[in-house]
């Protein structure tokens, strides 16, 4: 059920226009006797959600950001918020989304179109929570926070890596920062992507793929044999001289295969920027052309479209005022693949590298679709339609200010939470929040298979249920740091903590840090020692929402064990739908097929029904709601007296076990007349096809 809005914390409604200052402490201006309940090191969403519960207990926090902006993801383009069952979200992560709904409820807030205009998903029909917004928006949001409860914020300190940890026994006690500041605690939340306090602290921690033998796991490790998925779907030659091995690969090819399927590595799944882009004229920006631009690094997307993919590599979700949070999608695309394995563990020197190098190759990528002239017409003509938004990341060049750090340090502590906890194989009893989202990693490396063609490896979407998350994975193993927590790099796998690690759970996972770090002060033990019945009904109080009655079906479906005549899309006659998920269920057989969300009306799909026995039939339709589906699929149904022709909304939930809508009742006889088809034409979202099924009724 939704949480009603009168009983999520407090959260002031101020007007955009004061969230944008607030007061800013100076290094020189803090007191270095200072003693902080709880210092707060990272700025992102988390950071800001602990900073707000530790004032909101009564503490004294300190909020250090390395860099220069509050939110981190959620104000850095990610403005389509990646969650699955809302109902998961509770306590002061709802009231932010309660906020940017309040925002939009302004006629002022809406400037390129009108709030009627609005096409875009994440505005819930009767929920009072939007989950889809601009970011500046987000980031306003976020500063009006630190101002409401005048949380002190320290902008552009980092950690010294050099320096040693100043520890007392094994509690934490100072950071030392490169400035030479000394900042003292008595609690510590790490709240970065990058888990540098916790690895400062002697934190245990790991980094890349465990192999799928450690946590008795099917989806870590390597996994070239699910690759489907942002796959290149052509040959594509991989030689600079074309079919000639001894020229070298091209740019952005690893050298040897892939490794042993399930085996672990080091590699950390693919960063990118969430790019805000608009197609209004007026607030549009051309991509510009880097000043070092080198063709070469794009010479496989342009072998790609050579090959016969002419479909736009990428994913623009829209925002409100026609605006976008564009991701990642198909075989070449914004994820800069095997570019960032160094990224965790590196210096800042290093990552400073490392990001201007996915910039350069963001800038670089965006304005070869725009321009080059070996780009299809059609994909050259879509991406000149769209620009940077003007009105978006004005401090960076209309760039974003945050790169996409999917993962990098994970925690390693006395809980790891595993795939089996996203499929509630394994429910924990010491919640401090809940993960609802697939379980989700974007590509890690690309290779040249046997055949000598170019294949990505990593990607794998695969259906979580929501799920709780142990407070001993947010705090270290036991005999390790006493009063450390880390919401954001928490004790989880590779695979699980794909699931895990979205925004709203960070932020989750920030308010209960905090809450727990206020009890370890005021009971004089450390993190590892809480007493959870206490914590739990604190987190209670404040609207937290720790477990969820969940209902698992039997997935995926066997055809075969299906009554009456069902046919998968497996069997069906494809134009196109070349494309495999199993990213949301239930669904039939080994996956099902989607669109892409392009070439429409170029796709189609035959699904024969081999009639033994005249007679009466319900035909049922099967497909995955989600809210990116097209709400007006054209479907004909072929039977004994023509052709009936509907559209349907995918973005509903079936009505028959979640998993069939009917089309209605035909006559149906023996040959080769009964058929259903779906296709893509002028459709508003991605199109799902997956199986269709023929039951015998009585005729009315």
């Amino acid at each position: 059920m939704p949480i009603s809005s009168r009983l999520l914390p407090r959260l002031a409604v101020l007007p955009l226009a004061l969230l944008t200052s607030f007061s800013v402490c100076r290094a020189e201006e803090l007191d270095s006797d200072a003693l902080y309940d709880v210092v707060i090191y990272g700025g992102t969403s988390a950071g800001v959600i602990a900073a707000m519960q530790t004032v909101r207990l009564g503490g004294k926090p300190l909020l250090i950001e390395p860099r220069r902006h509050l939110g981190g993801l959620s104000s850095g383009g990610l403005g389509a918020t990646d969650i699955g069952n809302k109902a998961a979200i509770g306590g002061l992560a709802r009231s932010f989304y309660h906020q940017i709904w309040q925002h939009y409820q302004n006629d002022s807030a809406w400037r390129q179109e009108s709030r009627e205009a609005f096409s875009g998903r994440g505005h819930d029909p009767g929920e009072t929570t939007a989950w889809t917004f601009e970011p500046h928006v987000a980031e306003g949001i976020f500063n009006g926070i630190v101002r409401e409860y005048a949380i002190p914020v320290l902008f552009g300190e980092r950690l010294d890596l050099a320096a040693q940890a100043q520890l007392e026994g094994t509690r934490l006690a100072a950071l030392l920062m490169e400035s030479g500041l000394v900042v003292r605690g008595r609690m510590f939340i790490d709240a970065t992507y990058e888990g540098d306090l916790l690895a400062k602290a002697g934190v245990s921690y790991t980094i890349g793929r465990e192999p799928a033998s450690r946590y008795g796991e099917s989806l870590n490790g390597v996994q070239t044999e699910r690759a489907v998925a942002h796959q290149f779907i052509r040959p594509v030659d991989p030689w600079t001289v074309p079919g000639d091995p001894a020229s070298g690969l091209l740019f952005g090819i690893q050298p040897g295969g892939p490794g042993t399927e399930r085996a672990g590595d080091h590699r950390v799944q693919a960063y990118c920027f969430r790019l805000c882009a608009t197609d209004f004229p007026e607030n549009r920006r051309p991509w510009p052309r880097p000043a070092d631009y080198d063709e070469s690094r794009y010479e496989l997307l342009l072998r790609n479209f050579e090959a016969g993919d002419h479909r736009e590599p990428w994913n623009p979700v829209l925002m409100p005022n026609r605006k976008t949070d564009s991701n990642n999608n198909f075989a070449v695309s914004t994820d800069y693949i095997g570019m960032n394995f160094t990224y965790p563990d590196a210096d800042y020197a290093e990552r400073d590298r490392i990001i201007a190098d996915h910039l350069r190759w963001t800038q670089g990528l965006m304005w070869t679709l725009a321009n080059h002239p070996r780009v299809p017409d059609e994909v050259r003509r879509h991406f000149q339609t769209w620009g940077l938004a003007r009105d978006e990341f004005t401090g960076s060049d209309n760039w974003p200010h945050q790169l996409y750090i999917r993962e990098a340090r994970r925690m390693v502590s006395d809980y790891v939470m595993t795939q089996a906890n996203c499929l509630r194989e394994m429910v924990i009893e010491d919640s401090v929040g809940m993960g609802a989202y697939n379980m989700d990693s974007h590509n890690v490396q690309r290779y040249v298979n046997s055949a000598g063609e170019v294949r990505n490896e990593g990607d794998i979407q695969v259906k979580s249920y929501p799920y709780p998350i142990s407070y001993r994975s947010i705090v270290p193993a036991r005999g390790e740091c006493g009063n450390l927590f880390a919401p954001t790099c928490l004790s989880a796998s590779h695979i699980a903590f794909g699931s895990i690690r979205m925004e709203p759970v960070f932020m989750v996972l920030g308010q209960s840090a905090a809450t727990a770090a206020m009890q370890a002060i005021a009971t004089g033990v450390d993190v590892q020692d809480i007493d959870y019945p206490a914590l739990r009904l604190r987190l209670l109080e404040d609207a937290q929402v720790l477990d969820l009655d969940i209902s698992i079906p039997p997935d995926p479906v066997d055809p075969a064990q299906l009554e009456g005549l069902a046919v998968d899309d497996a069997e069906a006659e494809l134009t196109g739908f070349s494309d495999l998920s199993t990213s949301v269920s239930p669904y039939v057989g080994n996956a099902y097929r989607h669109d892409g969300n392009a070439n429409k009306g170029g796709q189609s799909a035959r699904f024969p029904l081999p009639i033994a026995q005249a007679g009466h039939y319900e035909i049922r339709l099967s497909y995955t709601p989600h809210p990116n589906r097209a709400s007006n699929v054209p479907v004909a149904i072929h039977h004994d007296e023509g052709a009936t022709r509907l559209r349907i909304d995918q973005r509903k939930t079936p009505s028959i076990n979640r998993l069939w809508i009917s089309l209605g009742k035909f006559a149906l006889s023996p040959g080769d007349g009964a058929q259903v088809e779906v296709a893509n034409a002028d459709t508003d979202g991605f199109v799902v096809i997956d199986a269709v099924q023929a039951l015998p009724v009585e005729p009315e």
